[in-house]
Formats: C-alpha cells, structure tokens, sequence
C-alpha cells in the first residue's frame, strides 16, 4: 500500500499545532505536514526528535515543544512557548489519545479523568489559547482525531469512547460558534490502526480480526490519513466544518 504523495506548497506559510506528533498517526500528520511546507509544532510529551527526523530538508520544519496535555499548566506553558518564539498558530490538530482497556469495574476515576484530559479537555484548552489569533487573521483549521469506537461501542473501552464521544459533540458545538469567521472545526474518525503503541498492548492481537469487518480487508496504517487531514487543512475544504469523517475502511457508516 502507497500513500498519496505529498501535495507541494499546500501548507506552506502555515503554523500547525500537532498533539501527539511524536509518535503513530501524529507522527504520520507530521511528516505529511512539513512535506507539503508547513511549520508544525509537536505537543506531546514523547520525545518529538523522531517525528522531526522524518521532515525532508527543503520542504518545512518541524519543532518539538515537550507538553503534559493531562496537564491544564504544562498547556499554558506549551502556549507560552509559542508566542514566545513569535509563532501564529493557523490549525491545531489533535492526534494525542490514551486508551487503557480494561473493564468498567477496573477503571479508577483517576484514571477516567486522565483520559478525558487527554482526549478531549487539551484540545479545549488549546483552542482557549490559539483561537484569538485564528479570529484575528480571519482563518484556522482544527481538527480533531476521533474514533470509530464510539459508533460501535466498544467494549472495556468505556472511558476513552465516552471521550471521543465528548470530542465528537465539542467539534459540532464550536463549528457552529466559530464558521462565520472562517475557522472550520472538523474530526477524522480512524479504525483499529497497527502503531508500536497499538502492537505493544492488548490491542494488538484484535488487528488481524478487526480489520476483517471491514470492507477494505487489511490493518490500517498511520499513513493512511495524513491525505484526509492535508484535505481538511487546506482551502479546497473550505465549506466542510462541523464533520466527523469516517476512514476506517468502510467499517461503519455515517
């Protein structure tokens, strides 16, 4: 399987916010990203060095800018940092997600709350911090990695459905505050991908079965959709907000 290659020049002059761009999928939007002339900023606390290695000289860049997205201070600093480089943020993009399975009566409300301030509480503190500048310029892009999960229901998954539930619901809620002044707010909602995290776990044995429910029979990859989120950012998708696009390869249905 190839990907689509590159569109060059498609986000160049742009500033993009990728969480969880050290590793997985995020790391697939960076590469993807800088490829077509972005200057992508890695939130996550992962070491971003990686990610970074994968920009090819000539095109953009990349930066990593360590960040505890669990963690409302480690935020404000992170976007701190970012106006103290001088940096104007244009998109934000929300890759990072942590997904323990385990069963209901095993989940510690700690563990609950972690979730959901990684899944969904830092993109809503991210957008606190960079959408006044977006208003200001009169453009911006945020999106936002769902889930299939939460059409199928997932079992022993419960927090991180809920969250991407939540994530879901915030993407149609603001993208209806903030269309008329030319920030689109949409989600790509992904399957079962194989990623050293996914492969490392428990997950990993559910890659093989699961990706035969759909109707394109394989395991996705990260670089399955980096195309879909290049789309999303640029102008061509100007008149698209308020989505979750399923890519999961014809697992559920919109």
């Amino acid at each position: 399987m190839t990907p689509g290659a590159p569109i060059t020049g498609r986000q160049r002059g742009r500033t993009i916010v990728v969480t969880g761009g050290s590793n997985g999928i995020g790391q697939a939007f960076v590469k993807r990203l800088a490829a077509e002339g972005a200057d992508v900023v890695i939130c996550d606390l992962a070491d971003g060095s990686e990610a970074i290695d994968l920009v090819e000289v000539g095109t953009g860049s990349a930066v990593w800018l360590p960040c505890d997205l669990s963690d409302p201070h480690s935020i404000e600093a992170f976007g701190a940092e970012v106006e103290r480089r001088s940096l104007h943020v244009d998109a934000i993009v929300h890759a990072a997600g942590i997904y323990p399975l385990r069963p209901i009566e095993d989940i510690g409300f700690d563990e609950w709350r972690r979730v959901f301030a990684v899944n969904i509480d830092s993109l809503f503190h991210l957008v606190q911090k960079f959408l006044p500048g977006m208003r200001s310029r009169g453009w911006g892009r945020i999106v936002g990695v769902t889930s299939n999960t939460f059409q199928l229901g997932t079992a022993s998954l419960s927090h991180y459905v809920a969250s991407k539930g939540a994530l879901i619901g915030f993407i149609r809620s603001l993208s209806r505050e903030i269309g008329e002044i030319g920030i689109t707010v949409n989600g790509i909602s992904p399957s079962i991908t194989r990623t050293k995290t996914i492969e490392a776990g428990p997950q990993g044995a559910f890659l093989e079965p699961m990706s035969q429910m759909q109707s394109i029979k394989r395991v996705a990859v990260p670089e399955d959709y980096p195309g879909t989120l290049s789309f999303l950012l640029s102008d061509d998708a100007a008149f698209i907000t308020g989505q979750n696009i399923s890519v999961d390869g014809g697992w559920t249905y919109a």
